[in-house]
């Protein structure tokens, strides 16, 4: 009998996990984020010992966000927990926004590519340090076993986080260029690779993705080829940046490099370890994104909004920066 103890298992991704692992052979034991596992006032329910420690609250980023809790220090208390519980291996999900989006990543990128997540994005940092956390518990003692997934973005209807929603709706917004391509994973095949790292014992990291993946132009006719209101790069960022302060617009600062260079994964590696995804990367993304409005307009009337919204914006533009000017002109 193997004893699992899962953190984060409230989550959409814990409940799918703990589904798959209850059986004959493994208890899976739940914890509650409320509960911390390594305390030394540990509930009655919680086991003496166990064999692994299923860490999916890591990645959490709603739950992170929602208690301003960091990633890296989130792990610190499922490894604490490894070492009370005297378990012998870790399977952390991390996140393949460690690889950070480059225009000169390879297609597709695999478990050996040099990690570099955006500077601005704290999330990814985090998990990145993250996982050498989890790299120092294995060395630290022989016979450790750790398996670290590298999901890209998981999805789920219903059951979407906000960042994997960030990622959707920011691609398709800039002027005359292309949207790099992209990748969806279905939080069921998410589950059943964090599944098999405990059944076998997997040991590395190990990307998570559909075979292939999405080209740009699909995935914005997949979204219906939304109205969109073009802005110089820069002003775009600036207005991202203010709708998420403001709780208006569903990009999180740094982010937004991730919705416009490409951070493309190979499953190569988790493939020949026994794992096959059941979603592909467009399913995945129809099933949890739901038809906008626009889908229903003509594409005539599509184009007719978009050339109204373009002039307005710049209608607008020209009337901030007259008053601006005027404002600035007058005080001289």
């Amino acid at each position: 009998m193997v004893t699992a103890v899962l953190t984060g298992a409230n989550s959409p991704l814990g409940l799918r996990v703990a589904d798959l692992l209850a059986g004959d052979d493994i208890e899976v034991v739940r914890i509650d984020e409320t509960v911390h596992p390594a305390s030394e006032q540990t509930p009655d329910h919680l086991p003496v010992t166990a064999d692994v420690v299923v860490d999916v609250g890591t990645s959490d980023y709603d739950r992170r966000a929602q208690r301003r809790e960091s990633a890296s220090e989130f792990v610190m208390s499922s490894l604490a927990a490894a070492d009370r519980f005297c378990a012998d291996q870790i399977v952390f999900v991390s996140s393949a926004l460690v690889y950070g989006a480059a225009p000169n990543n390879p297609k597709p990128l695999t478990e050996d590519a040099v990690l570099r997540p955006d500077v601005e994005f704290v999330f990814a940092r985090q998990l990145a340090s993250a996982e050498e956390l989890v790299d120092e518990w294995r060395r630290a003692r022989p016979g450790r076993v750790t398996s670290v997934l590298r999901p890209v973005v998981s999805l789920a209807r219903g059951d979407s986080s906000r960042l994997a929603a960030a990622l959707v709706s920011g691609l398709g917004h800039r002027i005359a260029q292309n949207d790099p391509p992209s990748q969806f994973l279905h939080l069921d095949d998410l589950a059943a690779a964090v599944a098999l790292a405990v059944r076998k014992r997997l040991d590395g990291v190990f990307n998570v993705a559909p075979d292939g993946w999405v080209p740009g132009e699909r995935v914005r006719a997949l979204s219906g080829e939304r109205p969109r209101f073009p802005m110089p790069e820069r002003l775009s960022e600036v207005v991202a940046s203010l709708r998420w302060r403001f709780q208006r617009g569903p990009l999180p600062p740094g982010l937004r490099p991730y919705t416009r260079e490409p951070w493309i994964v190979s499953n190569g590696r988790l493939s020949d370890a026994g794992w096959e995804p059941t979603v592909t990367n467009e399913q995945a993304y129809v099933e949890a994104t739901e038809a906008p409005w626009w889908t229903m307009v003509s594409p005539k009337r599509r184009q007719e909004l978009t050339l109204g919204a373009a002039v307005a914006g710049t209608a607008l533009v020209a009337a901030i920066a007259f008053v601006v000017g005027r404002r600035w002109w007058r005080r001289r």
